[in-house]
């Protein structure tokens, strides 16, 4: 049986298919890998999106010996043989970390001085947005680059090039699940065709469906409607319309997208769209998030559309969306204000609020900035009014 994940393999940057904004000839990872000034970087994106190819032409492309491992598993004796190997090379390794947002912190102070000095070039790789698992020491020395899931044309390109290369005849509606159902992984896509090859030469959609009636990740079984079906969800339910909510959810359901993906999209909106007027509403859908991720299809439809029908009936609002959006694009405007010597540590003017009752006229921010609006809207309005009622605004 042949190992298509492997034999598909990219060995360069022009080989690598789905991620242009780095592979492309002017996109800039690409430029300093081929200029020889590339450094520490880590990479993040969806399963089978190409962390670790990248991590690999970068090696090629670069002239670096290659050591792969996983954060998981990685031992600080394994870094130091490499570090002492090394010491007096005339070249560095390029040290490949899978699951990076899993390394211990003991394990970012060994790799930092290497770092530092550039003895080696540390790749991470993760699922997960690292920046916030790593140390500020490891994020100040990095660059961070996104990885998008694989689009259907790339899928395509690949599910090509296998038929090309390996005398495989893909049926076209077999070829249309094996992209639509893939949800933009192409390693889960090569697995799931692997598996069919291994049982016929020609592989059929009813082969397919027998090894994989339900889609991998975050898919649809209908080719393109993925994004717009979750669209119509969360929209039907920030317009408080419950019937057409649970009919987009089902439409996901039964187009196979995974419960973890839609309790997630519903996480989202519960802070998003729900927030402070209803804050049950986010434990409700953490639960359920949990919940669905235990017990799995065919019962996990009804939590979702418990949950649905629940943010359907809750009153909005977005001011805790807002408020965050204005801050950040305070701070990208050069906001950036020194903080109160009365509220920085062990400072012994500092006023505790518990003291004077609760609360006590104190200065926060040296300048003031306004970035919060309780609307009169469900539980947010008693949060505004208890805050104007202490401050003796009423």
């Amino acid at each position: 049986m042949a190992d298509f994940t492997y034999l598909l393999r990219p060995s360069s940057f022009d080989a690598l298919v789905g991620q242009p904004h780095l592979s492309a000839p002017d996109a800039p990872l690409r430029r300093l890998c081929e200029a020889g000034t590339l450094g520490h970087s880590f990479f993040y994106g969806p399963p089978g999106s190409g962390k670790t190819s990248i991590a690999r032409i970068i090696a090629t492309v670069m002239d670096l010996p290659f050591y792969e491992f996983n954060a998981t598993s990685l031992k600080i004796e394994q870094l130091r043989k490499i570090f002492d190997q090394y010491r007096n090379a005339l070249s560095r390794p390029l040290l490949f970390i899978d699951e990076v947002h899993r390394l211990a912190k003991n394990q970012q102070e060994v790799l930092l001085p290497v770092m530092e000095s550039n003895a080696v070039l540390v790749i991470g790789a993760s699922t997960e947005n690292p920046y916030f698992s790593l140390t500020a020491a490891m994020r100040s020395r990095s660059m961070l680059f996104e990885l998008k899931p694989i689009p259907n044309d790339a899928l395509g390109e690949l599910l090509d090039r296998v038929q090309t290369e390996h005398d495989m005849v893909i049926e076209a509606d077999a070829r249309d699940y094996l992209i639509a159902s893939s949800g933009g992984d192409a390693r889960a896509m090569l697995k799931l065709l692997e598996f069919a090859s291994g049982l016929e030469r020609t592989v059929t959609l009813e082969l397919l469906t027998s090894l994989r009636p339900m889609s991998q990740s975050g898919g649809s079984s209908e080719a393109g409607v993925h994004y717009d079906l979750a669209s119509a969800m969360i929209k039907s339910i920030r317009g408080s319309d419950p019937d057409a909510a649970v009919y987009y959810l089902a439409r996901l359901i039964e187009g196979g997208e995974p419960p973890e993906f839609i309790a997630r999209r519903l996480v989202i909106l519960a802070s998003e769209d729900v927030g402070n007027a209803n804050p049950q509403a986010l434990t409700l859908c953490t639960s359920a998030m949990t919940s669905v991720s235990r017990i799995g299809y065919p019962e996990a439809r009804i939590i979702l559309s418990q949950a649905v029908i629940y943010l359907c009936a809750s009153p909005k609002s977005n001011s805790a969306y807002m408020a965050i959006n204005a801050a950040q694009q305070a701070l990208r405007d050069g906001e950036i204000l020194e903080i109160p010597k009365t509220i920085v540590q062990w400072n012994e003017n500092y006023l505790y609020p518990h003291d004077f009752g609760g609360w006590v006229q104190q200065t926060y921010l040296s300048k003031p900035l306004k970035f919060v609006t309780f609307k009169p809207i469900g539980y947010e309005q008693k949060m505004g009014e208890w805050l104007r009622r202490i401050r003796g605004e009423e």
